[in-house]
C-alpha cells in the first residue's frame, strides 16, 4: 500500500518547499489540480526536478484531448496522470494508450461515475482506479465500506486508490483489510502542525 500526499491551493513557491520536505518521505507526491490550473506545465517540471525520491502524480483531470494532455504531462515530468472516468471512453483509451507507450501510470478518477460506466472502463486493466469523494459534497461516507462494496461489485479491477477526506484512522482501517493500493491524503497532512511527522504517522500506519 502506498501513500500519496496531495499538495493543493498554495503558491508554487510553497508547493516546492513542501515537495522538498516530502521527497523520499512518502511514496507519491500529488501536484493538485489547483496548482496545475494556476501554474501549468512549467510547474510540473519544477516539482519533478524537486522530487528525486518520490513519484509525482499530476492531477490534470483530463476530460478531452486525451492524447495531447497526457503526452504533455509526461513530457514535463509527471510519473502518474489522471483522467476523469466521466470522460468519453475514447478519451480514456487515448490516455491509456499514451501511458502504455511511455511506460508510465494512469489513474482514472471515478468521481460521480456510475457503475454502468465503470463496466465500460474495466478493459483498461493496468490503470489505477480512484474512488473519490468530492470535497464539495456534504454527505458523510465511510471509506472502508465504500472500498469493500467496490471490491464486491468489481473484483476484476486490480489497482485501486481512494481519496476524499482520508484521516489517519481511516487509513489504518484500509491498511488492516488490505483494500487499496494507494491511499490519498491531503489536508490531514499538509494542514497539520508538522506535515513531515504526519507523513511518518501515516506511513507507519499503512506499512506496518
Amino acid at each position: 500500500m502506498k501513500l500519496q500526499v496531495a499538495i493543493d491551493r498554495v503558491s508554487l513557491e510553497d508547493a516546492i518547499i513542501l515537495a522538498e520536505k516530502f521527497n523520499g518521505k512518502t511514496d507519491i507526491v500529488e501536484m493538485g489540480t489547483s496548482l496545475v490550473k494556476d501554474y501549468g506545465n512549467l510547474a510540473i517540471e519544477k516539482l519533478s526536478q524537486t522530487l528525486t525520491q518520490s513519484e509525482l502524480l499530476v492531477d490534470i483531470k483530463t476530460m478531452d484531448e486525451g492524447e495531447y494532455e497526457f503526452r504533455q504531462g509526461y513530457r514535463y515530468g509527471g510519473d502518474l496522470l489522471t483522467v476523469m472516468g466521466a470522460a468519453s471512453v475514447d478519451t480514456i483509451a487515448a490516455c491509456y494508450q499514451v501511458s502504455q507507450e511511455k511506460n508510465k501510470e494512469i489513474m482514472i478518477d471515478l468521481l460521480e461515475v456510475t457503475n454502468e460506466k465503470i463496466e465500460q472502463l474495466k478493459q483498461f486493466d493496468k490503470a489505477i482506479f480512484c474512488l473519490h469523494h468530492s470535497i464539495d459534497r456534504k454527505d458523510a461516507w465511510d471509506a472502508t465500506d465504500s472500498v469493500s462494496k467496490f471490491r464486491e461489485d468489481f473484483p476484476e479491477i486490480k489497482h485501486l486508490a481512494i481519496a476524499g477526506g482520508i484521516n489517519l484512522d481511516q487509513a489504518k482501517k484500509l491498511a488492516a483489510k488490505n483494500l487499496v493500493d494507494i491511499v490519498i491524503v491531503g489536508s490531514s497532512i499538509t494542514q497539520s502542525a508538522d506535515p513531515v511527522k504526519s507523513i511518518e504517522n501515516f506511513m507507519e500506519a499503512i506499512k506496518s
